[in-house]
């Protein structure tokens, strides 16, 4: 029973019998630096060697290595180096872990777990070992993350201690993942599924006393035009003194690229030379924003081909205005479209439950391409669908195959969105504000 601790001597002798020792079964395979196996044995007297395993980060303690010594032996004064970064490695003092008690150990030997603290260019899956004999050893293989949420903190000011909290969660947790959008300007924190994001929730709660709300991550729409159009745009100002003037008549048209292809056919100087670089930086700076909901325009060539000038009251910025000018008159009238982002689809499922996966796939929108059988009774789809459509696919996939179907999303390409999408996405631009 458990409070008089019976069995206990069972079970430990049971292990004993069970368990071989370490010196039995420890040998590894290595590769040196050039990519050939070396095999090590579990020997304390030989170059030390070992694999960190786990990394713990702690508000009061900081930064904690859990790491297993495949050979040699690990003191405060052990020479190491990171085989993945290449630099030298310090240990201050190694511990011997009992439940959440550290004990301080004059070193660590061959075949044993021991951690050691502010270990700061040594991340989970790193091997340490002697300069002398530099091997790398087999890391841990993590998943990829699957669910990406936008995190938000509760108290307006806090985004500094949320992205520090994320990143030491990350630094313990390799299957976190997390990033800044510089597009929608949010922070974006990924993982295995919902349960995974609640834990860290709770964690940066518990841990770092910061509150935050999770919310699906603003899809990165683009759009571009379909027509082509001839526009002028005029910006014409007069003040006491020197008077601003800038005329331009520019054609937009539909092009192959990621952004804006500026090109000028001005004849007879009717635009100086020196302000075509102020026209492609006014229509540079406006492609930000596209006319239907505010996202950024690609596949726009502009080409100024006319306009006129002053010869006192002309200037850089005159001009500037003027591109842009045209660039909001021209824009509306060329076709503009909304394109979605779509992203390549990999997923393995059971042979059960591949009917489930193709009509959900359809469902979302998406276009299957093929299917070929895997490994143990698996099917493997690949899809290409919407981004929009994916947020609680990893929810879907868990649920149907209870657990036992994964996949990979990755983006591919942007195609233009449909009617129905188009609207709800140019809806919410004007709740947000993002367009007039």
């Amino acid at each position: 029973d458990a409070q008089t601790t019976y069995g206990v001597d069972q079970l430990l002798n049971g292990l004993n019998w069970l368990a071989p020792s370490a010196a039995d079964k420890g040998e590894e395979l290595g590769t040196d630096p050039d990519g050939n196996p070396v095999e090590l044995s579990m020997n304390e007297d030989a170059a030390p060697a070992a694999i960190v395993f786990k990394t713990v980060a702690d508000p009061y303690v900081g930064k904690l290595s859990y790491f297993k010594v495949v050979s040699g032996k690990i003191s405060s004064d052990t020479q190491l180096i990171n085989m993945r970064t290449g630099n030298p490695e310090r240990i201050g003092k190694v511990l011997i872990m009992r439940g959440k008690k550290q004990e301080d150990a004059s070193y660590i030997g061959a075949g044993d777990i021991g951690a050691a603290p502010k270990l700061q260019g040594t991340n989970t899956g790193d091997t340490l070992c002697s300069p002398v004999r530099t091997v790398t050893l087999e890391g841990v293989n993590y998943p990829n993350p699957s669910l990406s949420m936008a995190i938000f903190p509760k108290n307006k000011g806090e985004e500094d201690k949320v992205a520090q909290g994320v990143m030491r969660l990350a630094e313990e947790d390799p299957t976190i993942r997390f990033e800044t959008n510089n597009e929608t300007h949010e922070m974006i924190v990924s993982g295995l599924g919902e349960q995974h994001l609640d834990v860290v929730v709770s964690k940066l709660k518990s841990k770092f006393g910061v509150d935050v709300v999770l919310q699906h991550p603003r899809v990165p729409y683009r759009e571009t035009i379909r027509k082509k159009v001839q526009v002028q745009g005029r910006h014409k100002k007069q003040t006491g003194g020197h008077g601003q003037y800038g005329d331009v008549w520019i054609e937009f048209e539909p092009c192959d690229s990621d952004s804006l292809e500026f090109g000028e056919r001005v004849v007879g100087g009717a635009v100086p030379k020196g302000f075509f670089p102020a026209v492609e930086k006014g229509l540079r700076e406006c492609i930000a924003k596209g006319p239907l909901a505010g996202y950024p325009v690609v596949g726009l060539r502009a080409t100024l081909y006319d306009g006129s000038y002053h010869p006192v009251d002309s200037s850089e910025m005159a001009f500037k205005m003027a591109a842009a000018i045209a660039y909001k008159n021209g824009m509306p009238q060329a076709g503009p479209v909304l394109l979605e982002p779509f992203g390549s689809l990999k997923a393995t499922v059971p042979d059960a439950n591949m009917g489930d996966v193709l009509g959900e796939v359809n469902k979302r929108r998406g276009r299957v391409l093929g299917m070929e059988p895997g490994e143990q009774g698996t099917q493997v789809i690949e899809a290409e669908v919407p981004m929009a459509e994916m947020s609680d696919f990893s929810t879907f996939i868990r649920q149907t195959t209870q657990g036992r179907g994964s996949y990979e999303f990755n983006f591919a390409r942007y195609e233009e969105a449909p009617a129905p999408v188009a609207q709800k996405v140019i809806a919410e631009a004007k709740e947000r504000g993002d367009v007039e």
